[in-house]
């Protein structure tokens, strides 16, 4: 009978920062997802209670995106599908977020059109897809590190 007893912000902050996800794959050997992985630092630091539906769909699309990329070869890069239209598919330049409850994609369509999805978190619905890198490129775009080192330096500035 020794539980012990937790103040009500050290019980929130203890909810928090656990990550309530879980990923099973067919291969015991297939590279961890991103359920699987601790959440990162910068993204423990503020308790999801404090965060809006925007930013939080915003923080776990990067860290899935990042982990997506990780995985390619040299010769992919990053796109999304448009799951439930014929839209095709776009390679993601930028991703942001506007709260209290808009994502934003940026990219270019396969025909090289600037493209820019804008959704309601109720309605996210993102397929990731690895495209070719187009030819002229020297090497594949990385959004991804791109993403998490914004975060790791907005995170750096609001703190202070």
């Amino acid at each position: 009978m020794s539980e012990d007893i937790k103040t009500t912000a050290e019980a929130l902050e203890s909810a928090a920062l656990q990550s309530h996800a879980r990923a099973v794959h067919c291969d015991p050997d297939a590279p961890a997802s991103v359920e699987q992985q601790p959440l990162p630092e910068v993204i423990r630091r503020k308790p999801v209670g404090q965060k809006s539906p925007a930013e939080w769909a915003y923080e776990r699309l990067v860290l899935y995106i990042k982990n997506f990329e990780e995985q390619l070869d040299n010769s992919h890069e990053i796109a999304i599908g448009f799951t439930g239209s014929s839209s095709g598919v776009m390679r993601i330049e930028g991703i942001g977020f506007f709260d209290p409850d808009i994502v934003t994609f940026y990219g270019t369509d396969d025909h090289g059109s600037r493209t820019q999805l804008i959704q309601h978190v109720t309605q996210l619905n993102v397929m990731l897809r690895a495209l070719p890198i187009v030819q002229e490129q020297v090497k594949a775009n990385r959004i991804g590190f791109r993403l998490v080192a914004d975060l790791e330096n907005t995170e750096a500035t609001e703190i202070i």
